[in-house]
């Protein structure tokens, strides 16, 4: 297998979806949504099966997280937030309720 490197957003996005992550989630309050099918999920309702975490060269507000999120019903898609200052609170407050992440 050809080696690839992970270091930008768009790159590891384009790796995801070839496994079959082929759509994005947001936080809204406290459940996860599909921005694909539209169903809400909990935290108790997905794993989290790997995450990168990126870093600005410059500017750290340029910082952010990407989780690969597979869910109960086996939807797989990706969720992306800033990382430090650049965090979206309602986000981090759901990651930390989440209790199945592997790496």
């Amino acid at each position: 297998m050809e080696k690839v490197n992970m270091d930008s957003l768009v790159i590891v996005m384009a790796q995801l979806e070839k496994q079959g992550f082929t759509s994005q989630f947001e936080v809204h309050h406290k459940s996860l949504i599909s921005i694909k099918t539209n169903n809400h999920y909990s935290a108790d309702q997905l794993k989290i099966t790997h995450f990168y975490r990126f870093e600005g060269e410059s500017d750290p507000e340029h910082s952010a997280i990407m989780y690969a999120v597979q869910t109960f019903d086996k939807e797989k898609a990706t969720l992306v937030d800033g990382f430090g200052i650049a965090a979206d609170t309602a986000t981090a407050d759901f990651i930390r309720r989440v209790n199945n992440i592997d790496k």
